[in-house]
């Protein structure tokens, strides 16, 4: 489906709204949603379509996965949720995950940045140089 500009800037604007503080509301979101839904102004379904790639486009910024070679002691946990709130700002929605195939270290993945410090990352990067 092609979308107009018009329908891009209004859905721009409505993504603002929902965004106060400049973290994303999920009740201001399936609010503005309804809304849309029932008033049906012309192009709606263009703005619905782009506002709902805004929308998956910020809950996959604002999502972090911390895969760990063993389980993470609370106080290690909590020193990485405040180091990652400070780095990439607050609202963030952090996980946990244990992955015994990294062998020692963490990979950190935020949105689409990975930040890899693990053992296996490094022999795969020694492979690749030769």
């Amino acid at each position: 489906m092609k979308i107009n500009r018009q329908a891009r800037r209004d859905a721009k604007s409505l993504f603002q709204a929902c965004r106060p503080g400049g973290v994303l509301d999920e009740t201001k979101v399936r609010s503005v949603v309804q809304k849309v839904i029932d008033a049906k102004p012309r192009g709606y379904l263009g703005v619905l379509s782009y506002f709902q790639r805004l929308v998956r486009l910020e809950i996959e910024r604002r999502t972090a996965v911390v895969h760990s070679a063993a389980p993470l002691t609370a106080e290690f946990q909590k020193s990485i949720t405040a180091n990652l709130a400070a780095a990439h700002g607050a609202g963030l929605r952090l996980s946990f995950d244990v992955d015994p195939s990294l062998l020692g270290g963490l990979r950190v993945k935020v949105g689409s940045q990975i930040h890899d410090g693990t053992v296996a990352g490094r022999l795969a990067a020694l492979r690749e140089s030769f």
